[in-house]
């Protein structure tokens, strides 16, 4: 059995096997660059390398802020804090004698990243354990407040150098050989630099980068797939600010000083300049925003002093004006822009998974028919004054479709959340699989076996369809953030895309499993979200609407999918307000009014129930709309 599609959109044209590979074309940029390298002037070197530097803290930026979904003006201190610690360890009388000995002069710098990167980790965890937990404005506000704090922190202790900083810094010896010319030590910050961005390509193209890309689709949606959200934005967040300490460190050994000025707030704001104007959720795109804004902010410098006849920092106006700009002109920045330029004669990489010799994932044990999966005991919700439910009594068996119905205001939102982790009752008891669940977050319930869609669809829409399906397989594998950037999870990521594309298939969608989502009609993205919910392995199964958008065959074909899976044992509640489909599907029908049970039974016992037919079938037009859910 397969859902049509709609009629709206028609199944994508395969890609063009035509064009150049952008693998191709990095490899001989990169050869390119090297090859000319020892031919640039001096000048153009020390340009070169400020770029990587700033490329390399600008891709942490997209990664927090582009991917991720949090904004931070303060990663100029971080930098500060990877150039002060191997400045202090490099010069500092105590630091020297106590360490030279041990590791030598040429060891020196290595243990000052070292302890860099400690203080970094140790600084951003708890920072970050704060901070990523504020929500709107207050986020990019406290980045703002500890990155001048650090800053000032640099300029006022007086074994740090104070305003003066800290001169003699040994540079960098690697094999023997030193690093003191601009020249090696470009070639060292590009190489980490390609290095870094390697890996960060491989973590996003992994379980673990989609659940980070699930971060922008909401904490809600994010924590329903079984995603602990609040654990992955402070990782985020220390990810971001160890980068910035790279930078720093390299900084450091390539200027053999430092002072606090480089690390100042507007540093931060520019570095945010290049990640967004370069492509926030591409990693390329931080390289190309680190050229742009450097090589502007060279020729401003010499350009604006002439102009206004006063010397200062006024490239940072003019880089507010060019955000203004280029947001307006291409929202998702120049790096996009530049790929749909450039898209008939390049090719994008295609995996080269092996997707048909995947082995599967591991299989939940399915429930016995008949056992109770999920239990509302005398729920009462309050809001202040306001009772949403009252006593509301409500079983999930498995192998049934249980539908939910009543009229707008009636309370099933509130009900929804509540037996899906968003919310907790007042009063009463929630129990999934036979554990008490009144405080658990929606990870555990996933964890558990409960997948749900949404009223309004929450789908990662430039991401593709097999991509959104795979994130509901996020706790059916387990490989972490290092195997994924060091390529060790190839095996049990070609499994999560094998079973994401069954399901998908199983769906009727599978023409549709490489295009982006947001490129389907509503109806389509819904079915999208029922497939993402099956890819979890769910004992119960939880539908927000889920015939709303589709057309009256389509209808027919996700009512065949429901009863598939009602024969192999799921327990399915559905909220539905097309009276047709509910009572051509369920078993039995939970009937809210005012927060409140006014009726249960079966479809035929519904259907001649007058309180209900008073309440709700009755209601008119007045019924069709009704209240979100989370």
């Amino acid at each position: 059995m397969s859902a049509p599609v709609s009629s709206q959109a028609t199944a994508p044209a395969k890609a063009a096997s035509g064009g150049i590979s952008t693998r191709v074309l990095t490899v001989a940029a990169i050869a390119l660059l090297a090859a000319s390298w020892g031919f640039l002037p001096d000048f153009t070197v020390v340009i070169l390398s400020y770029i990587g530097l700033f490329a390399m803290v600008a891709a942490g930026l997209v990664m927090l802020t582009g991917v991720g979904g949090m904004t931070s003006f303060g990663q100029a201190a971080f930098v500060g804090i990877g150039a002060y610690a191997t400045a202090w360890v490099c010069t500092a009388p105590a630091s020297v004698a106590a360490l030279g000995g041990l590791v030598g002069a040429a060891g020196l710098p290595w243990v000052g990243l070292a302890l860099g990167l400690l203080i970094t980790f140790v600084v951003a965890w708890l920072l970050g354990a704060v901070t990523v937990k504020l929500q709107g404005h207050y986020l990019p506000l406290c980045t703002i407040a500890w990155g001048l704090s650090l800053y000032y922190l640099f300029g006022n202790m007086e074994f740090l150098g104070g305003q003066t900083g800290i001169t003699g810094i040994a540079p960098l010896v690697i094999g023997g050989v030193s690093l003191a010319s601009p020249r090696a030590m470009g070639v060292v910050i590009w190489a980490v630099l390609l290095v870094a961005l390697w890996l960060l390509h491989n973590l996003l193209d992994s379980r673990e980068g989609r659940a980070i890309r699930a971060l922008r689709g909401g904490r809600v949606m994010a924590e329903s797939m079984g995603i602990d959200t609040a654990h992955y934005r402070v990782k985020l967040f220390v990810l971001a600010a160890l980068l910035a300490t790279l930078s720093g460190w390299l900084y450091a050994h390539m200027q053999r000083f430092v002072s606090p000025a480089p690390f100042n707030l507007n540093v931060g704001i520019e570095y945010l300049f290049m990640a967004v104007v370069g492509g926030a959720g591409h990693l390329w795109g931080a390289v190309l925003g680190a050229t742009l804004i450097t090589l502007i902010k060279q020729k401003l410098q010499d350009i604006l002093p002439a102009l206004l006849g006063t010397s200062g920092n006024f490239e940072v106006i003019v880089f507010g004006l060019l955000m203004v700009l280029v947001l307006q002109r291409f929202a998702e920045g120049l790096w996009p822009t530049l790929q749909a330029l450039t898209a008939r004669w390049v090719r994008r990489p295609v995996s080269d998974l092996k997707l048909a010799d995947a082995a599967p994932l591991a299989q939940r044990a399915l429930p016995a028919a008949g056992q109770v999966l999920l239990a509302a005991e005398h729920v009462t919700k309050r809001f202040g004054g306001l009772v949403a439910n009252n006593d509301v009594a409500m079983t999930l068996k498995a192998g049934e479709v249980h539908a939910l119905i009543g009229p707008n205001g009636a309370g099933k939102s509130t009900f929804f959340n509540m037996i899906s982790g968003v919310d907790s009752p007042t009063e009463g008891q929630v129990r999934f699989m036979d554990q008490a669940m009144n405080d658990a977050p929606s990870r555990r319930f996933a964890a558990l076996g409960l997948g749900r869609t949404f009223q309004h669809v929450r789908l990662l829409g430039q991401r593709s369809v097999l991509e959104n399906v795979a994130v509901g397989a996020h706790r059916r594998a387990h490989r972490g953030w290092l195997a994924s950037m060091l390529r060790l999870d190839r095996a049990e990521e070609a499994s999560v895309l094998a079973e994401a594309r069954r399901q998908i298939e199983r769906c009727g969608l599978g023409a549709f499993a490489d295009v982006p989502a947001a490129s389907l009609a509503l109806g389509q993205q819904r079915i999208v979200e029922i497939a993402r919910a099956l890819a979890g392995q769910p004992a119960a199964l939880l539908l927000d609407e889920p015939a709303a958008g589709l057309r009256h065959l389509e209808k027919q074909a996700l009512a065949d999918l429901l009863r598939q899976l009602r024969a192999e044992g799921l327990g399915i509640l559905v909220v539905e307000h097309d009276m047709e489909f509910v009572m051509n599907l369920a078993d039995r029908i939970t009937v809210l009014e005012f927060g409140t049970v006014i009726a249960e039974g079966t479809p035929a016992q519904i259907q001649v129930n007058q309180r209900v037919l008073d309440a709700y079938l009755g209601g008119g037009d007045d019924d069709e709309a009704t209240g979100e859910t989370a």
